[in-house]
């Protein structure tokens, strides 16, 4: 699966960096909720190696969580469940719009294709994705040990008879650094000047196929997963329409509708100037 992902200065050194929203995945079918001990009796019912596994356990979590999400969000105003899903979303917005990014870039993704105004140079594109995901490796790998090192400090409140948000909260934090870092090393990797070795990892994600298609692949000269598509449209967007206080609003909203881009999310790469 290949990403379309938009790349333009919001000011200066600081870039916006955002995923187009897939009008299909809002489509996709929900199936019947796993529990508990399905999970277990799938992992302990054959031998999974420890990846396969750690998938298993996030694809679980994440279902939960988002199934958790949507109970809260269809709760009657002024109810409990009401108030914590509005402190849930004014948490949600103080994290940063480029870890929301790297959360976007999933472990399925064969290829980035990156749009970005055809005054920059494409080097320089490259350099700053990279840039974002070696630094977004450093940082989420730090906080993701310590949110872990917080969860059994929160745990004790759960003898409280009110819901344990903090630690709910921090579980949830531990998630998403989790997927942001591995979000982060595989754009590392798709954004790399490493294509012979990109093609050896692709093949083997893909799975053994026949002798012959094997042989034939590895004559095959290998394609580089990054393409990088200077765009005439956005650049004159960002000529015609920049302050010295950098992109206005309007700007920003014409972008995301050009390109199909969370509004809020670049919106936010704006406001942390």
């Amino acid at each position: 699966m290949r990403a379309r992902v938009v790349v333009f200065p919001i000011k200066g050194r600081n870039w916006c960096f955002s995923r187009c929203l897939d009008p299909t995945a809002a489509h996709v079918p929900s199936s019947k909720p796993q529990k508990l001990r399905d999970l277990f009796r799938n992992i302990t019912s054959t031998r999974r190696s420890v990846p396969e596994t750690a998938e298993m356990v996030e694809d679980f979590t994440s279902e939960k969580m988002n199934r958790a999400w949507v109970t809260l969000e269809k709760a009657p105003e002024g109810t409990f469940k009401s108030k914590l899903h509005s402190l849930g979303l004014w948490l949600l917005s103080r994290v940063k719009p480029s870890e929301m990014f790297l959360k976007s870039v999933s472990k399925d993704l064969t290829g980035v294709e990156v749009t970005y105004p055809a005054s920059l140079n494409p080097r320089l594109v490259r350099r700053r994705l990279r840039h974002i995901a070696m630094r977004g490796s450093a940082i989420h790998r730090k906080h993701l040990y310590g949110s872990v090192t917080l969860l059994p400090l929160t745990s004790v409140l759960t003898v409280l008879p009110l819901p344990n948000v903090p630690f709910f909260w921090i579980l949830f934090r531990a998630y998403s650094h989790w997927k942001a870092l591995k979000g982060s090393e595989r754009l590392l990797l798709l954004v790399s000047d490493c294509s012979r070795t990109w093609s050896s990892i692709a093949n083997n994600e893909k799975g053994s196929g026949s002798k012959d298609e094997n042989d034939h692949g590895a004559k095959a000269a290998p394609q580089s997963p990054l393409v990088l598509k200077p765009s005439e449209d956005l650049d004159k967007l960002i000529v015609e329409w920049t302050s010295n206080d950098g992109i206005r609003s309007c700007t920003i909203n014409a972008i995301s509708e050009l390109y199909s881009l969370d509004k809020k999310q670049v919106l936010k790469y704006k406001d942390s100037l």
